[in-house]
């Protein structure tokens, strides 16, 4: 499973088979129990995972202490906290299994190495930041341009594997609504 995740994470016209053995080696195999952290806010992140199966969520505390839920990871997809990460900086955020995790780690001092000797890594990581950062600026303009239902529905459209396996209070803060407004929506859809 590990070079079938993996090759489809990295796939990239530039990188050739050799490069993506390599950059597939780098990676170890860690489990996660539901509620296992990888990152904690004020920590600085030292490595990046690929999640093959699970769910996990980022999360921060608003001005009050709320708990906010930021962002979801679910399978095939790249479990980081950017600014941490390559800033060297310390997190803003928490990041929190929300079911038992299979994953695929790689530090940050391999990444480096890798990420200046294989031509064609750069451009992979510049393609999925591009990604990440469309992504955000969508959920950003959709929070004040779409309605609650609206997003929710998109939600589970997008990532349905969220709404399946994420307990509702997260889900809710994610939307940007209460408990409550989720519980009517959900009433009104069903």
């Amino acid at each position: 499973m590990k070079k079938e995740l993996l090759s489809q994470v990295y796939q990239h016209p530039l990188i050739n088979s050799q490069e993506l053995e390599s950059i597939i080696e780098a990676h170890q195999k860690i489990t996660l129990k539901k509620g296992d952290f990888i990152l904690k806010e004020g920590e600085i992140a030292n490595s990046y995972l690929i999640l093959e199966n699970g769910l996990l969520r980022s999360f921060a505390y608003d001005y009050n202490g709320n708990d906010i839920t930021t962002d979801f990871f679910c399978n095939y997809e790249v479990v980081i906290e950017v600014l941490s990460l390559f800033q060297r900086i310390p997190a803003k955020e928490n990041i929190q299994a929300l079911t038992d995790c299979i994953c695929w780690k790689i530090d940050f001092d391999v990444f480096q190495e890798l990420f200046h000797s294989i031509g064609g890594f750069p451009e992979w990581g510049r393609l999925w930041m591009t990604g990440r950062l469309f992504h955000f600026k969508q959920r950003s303009v959709e929070m004040v341009t779409i309605s609650a239902k609206e997003r929710y529905l998109q939600l589970i459209k997008e990532q349905p594997q969220v709404v399946l396996q994420s307990p509702l209070k997260y889900i809710a803060s994610y939307l940007g609504i209460t408990d409550t407004s989720l519980s009517r929506i959900r009433k009104e859809i069903s």
